[in-house]
């Protein structure tokens, strides 16, 4: 099963990252509690949009532009639980994922290395 809230935390975490800044740093400016931002990050706790907004906020991202990533993140994993199921990929999803391909499928829980453009995504479903 995918999780919504782990593919969210696994997105913020990597623009928090990306910036260079701790956790510290952004649940102060977000006006959230550290233990709080570590658990929406670790995809444990659902996060409502008052506090996506100000994480964003803090972050100084766009909400549009952190649920598109998300977006892309869930189409990935998707894309990982067909080929897993050795299900084809429906249709719909085949014109946005043109330049991806299954790599390798690996026996155990579910785990499919997908290449895209960019780089190498391993997708585990949960």
């Amino acid at each position: 099963m995918i999780l919504l809230r782990r593919l969210l935390g696994d997105v913020l975490r990597r623009q928090r990252q990306r910036q260079g800044r701790t956790l510290r740093e952004v649940s102060s400016s977000a006006r959230v509690s550290l233990g709080y931002l570590s658990e929406v990050e670790r995809g444990q706790k659902e996060a409502s949009s008052e506090l996506l907004s100000a994480i964003c906020d803090a972050l100084d991202v766009r909400m549009s532009e952190l649920m598109r990533e998300v977006s892309d993140e869930l189409s990935l994993a998707e894309l990982a639980q067909s080929a897993a199921a050795s299900d084809p990929v429906p249709a719909p999803v085949r014109p946005m994922l043109n330049s991806v391909s299954v790599t390798s499928v690996a026996a155990g829980p579910e785990r499919v290395t997908i290449k895209a453009p960019a780089e190498a995504v391993d997708v585990v479903a949960a």
